[in-house]
């Protein structure tokens, strides 16, 4: 179980304020390509079900994506999300396959029946797929996300670009999301940084077509 606080920055101003407030901390920053696979009547999605590729880089904003064979990919399974009061809770199983092989499954879907891969093993024995030769990629969106020791927690603050426009997200993985979130929530309202919950995940925005 993957158990995070989640809070939306509201603006890009806001997101600058934070990014550069937190610069002393900085770690790294990431380039990531997140794409979404399903079958074309959404079987998995109405089983709260979620299935992700990414593609990921070290990288600014300005920097374009690597060729395959320089970036990493994370294939992965969540399900059974939820999302209250800035905490996410979801259950989550990934593991990294080979970039090349992974960008073949974007280019024809059927070829994730041929990865060998243990997650998606899971997905067709939990969700009774015999193979993915039905399934379609369903596309996605792309994150800058940079990457902060603060506070002895990790903070990850995201610039999600989605084609309909881009939303910005505080993200930290916590085993102690109440008292974690209270301290993230402080700090930006010290020092005017405005923020709320986040009430819908990346996934859900790129589905609704729309900014929440």
């Amino acid at each position: 179980m993957e158990v995070e606080v989640k809070l939306r920055l509201l603006t890009a101003a806001a997101h600058l304020r934070l990014t550069t407030l937190l610069t002393p901390f900085h770690l790294k920053t990431l380039h990531q390509r997140n794409l979404f696979f399903d079958t074309p009547t959404n079987d998995l999605s109405l089983r709260r079900a979620v299935l992700r590729l990414r593609f990921l880089h070290n990288a600014s904003l300005a920097t374009p994506p690597s060729p395959p064979s320089q970036q990493r990919c994370v294939l992965s399974l969540k399900a059974k999300p939820t999302l209250a009061n800035g905490i996410s809770r979801v259950e989550e199983d990934e593991e990294e396959i080979d970039a090349g092989l992974a960008q073949e499954c974007v280019d024809t879907p059927s070829r994730l029946s041929d990865l060998g891969s243990r997650v998606l093993k899971r997905v067709r024995e939990e969700y009774g797929f015999e193979d993915f030769g039905g399934f379609v990629c369903l596309g996605g969106f792309e994150n800058v996300r940079n990457v902060y020791e603060w506070r002895g927690v990790k903070l990850e603050v995201d610039e999600t670009k989605f084609a309909f426009g881009n939303c910005y997200e505080i993200e930290c993985e916590t085993e102690e999301p109440e008292r974690v979130k209270t301290m993230i929530e402080e700090f930006l309202v010290l020092n005017k940084v405005e923020f709320k919950d986040s009430d819908m995940t990346k996934f859900a925005v790129f589905r609704s077509g729309k900014l929440p």
